[in-house]
């Protein structure tokens, strides 16, 4: 029951952000006086409808995405002629395309159609959908910042290792007895002491005492902790070991190949209580802004990682935790936020949750903001390249005193937009069987 109640709840958050992404697109293009006959979540057959006014409101079978039909999206071409006697399959569906929008746009006033829209409208009403996602992301990162916290990493120990493990050892290895001890061990040091100073420096967050271990490997160090309310001074040597670079954000580096970056550091052999704290509301610009660079940098580089889910679903190869995942990974993450019990010491109650649930559908929001800009038909981003392009294109002409070249003439990309879409699809059918065959799990 809770793996289908984490189902339900990110299904309608999913619907929701469509819903507000078409909505994004709905209100400006009606507020500049386009003609918009239908406004529609989700594809194929109409499960449910209402008509007010001019427009048609429903919800259709399929909920993978949705769309807000307005008249005029292809203007006519060069001469202001549709010719149907055009031959080859190309250029057949492009006039077969402007057949239609000029069938749809006859007993429509011109200043109602899309394409004889100022250029900034047709921007900012292309813009809306996207911009709707972002929005979404930010008041729901704000909220989780806000009111439950980020996870921050606290002076405190709550683990301390018996041993010196390679840093590529599997997470459930124990120790053997050719493994050397760990300095922290060997120094005294045990889980719930709170580090007070490290080298005769006062610590104030984890970072100081992660930086200070990595950079005395072989050095006898006094550290004073801080253990059952009173003062222990210990002496320490770490040790030299390979560890991840770790990068600005907290995160490990890596190499071009994805592999992990490693360099010699000192180790001690500590680990952190990690607890969530409340932020001010002047840290969600820098957090939002960390999200959207890595969201971008998995959406850029999708061609590269779908080779990897090809080799995953076919082979013998692993997931990248990182990758691509379907709608099915994303319903199976919420099934597991849900089922998820925690342990005695982290329990993982309804409020763990509500966040778990609140952070995918933020990241899911991301993601279309992100992918929606991509300047490429049928996505928003092709149009808004194609609003772009004729804005200079007019500026041009005007600045050499041409005539007006009139709108881009975005019917041509249609045969790009068909292939893009034709990809889509297949990406979706493969990331589907991957996310069923060989899933990403929670954690």
């Amino acid at each position: 029951m809770a793996y289908l109640i984490g189902v339900l709840v990110v299904a309608v958050g999913v619907a929701l952000s469509i819903a507000l992404h078409e909505l994004g697109h709905l209100t400006p293009a009606k507020r500049f006086g386009v003609k918009c006959t239908q406004y529609m979540v989700g594809f194929g057959p109409t499960l449910w409808s209402f008509r007010r006014g001019e427009t048609e409101y429903g919800i259709k079978a399929i909920p993978l995405g949705g769309y807000v039909r307005m008249v005029g999206m292809f203007p006519p071409a060069g001469d202001g002629k549709v010719r149907a006697d055009t031959t080859g399959r190309l250029s057949l569906m492009v006039e077969q395309a402007r057949h239609q929008s000029a069938e749809e746009s006859a007993d429509v006033p011109k200043d109602r159609l899309f394409y004889s829209k100022p250029v900034y409208q047709r921007l900012i009403i292309m813009l809306g959908g996207p911009t709707m996602n972002l929005v979404i992301a930010a008041l729901l990162l704000t909220g989780i910042q806000l009111f439950y916290g980020a996870p921050e990493q606290s002076t405190t120990l709550s683990s301390v290792s018996q041993c010196v493990l390679p840093a590529e050892a599997p997470a459930d290895r124990t120790c053997a007895k050719t493994d050397p001890p760990a300095p922290a061990a060997a120094a005294g040091l045990q889980p719930g002491d709170k580090i007070v100073s490290y080298a005769g420096r006062p610590i104030a967050q984890w970072k100081d005492v992660q930086t200070a271990i990595r950079a005395s490997a072989g050095t006898a160090t006094t550290v004073v902790v801080e253990r059952a309310g009173k003062p222990i001074t210990l002496q320490v040597t770490p040790v030299a070991a390979d560890r991840p670079v770790i990068t600005k954000d907290d995160t490990a580096a890596t190499n071009a190949d994805g592999s992990i970056r490693m360099e010699r550091v000192g180790f001690l052999g500590v680990t952190p209580t990690t607890a969530f704290e409340r932020q001010s509301i002047t840290t969600v610009p820098g957090v939002l802004g960390t999200y959207l660079q890595r969201t971008a940098g998995v959406i850029f580089r999708i061609p590269e990682k779908m080779v990897g889910v090809a080799k995953a679903a076919f082979g013998s190869g692993e997931r990248d935790p990182n990758g691509p995942v379907s709608i099915v990974g994303v319903g199976r993450f919420a099934g597991e936020i849900g089922s998820a019990q925690g342990t005695a010491d982290a329990p993982f109650g309804f409020s763990e949750k509500l966040v778990g649930w609140l952070s995918l559908i933020m990241s899911l929001n991301l993601a279309l903001f992100v992918f929606n800009l991509i300047p490429l038909l049928p996505l928003d981003g092709g149009h808004v390249a194609g609003a772009l392009w004729e804005g200079i294109r007019r500026q041009f002409a005007k600045l050499r005193s041409r005539p007006d070249p009139g709108p881009v003439d975005v019917a041509r990309g249609l045969p790009i937009a068909y292939g893009v879409a034709s990809l889509l699809i297949g990406m979706s059918v493969l990331l589907i069987y991957a996310d069923i065959v060989r899933p990403i799990r929670v954690g």
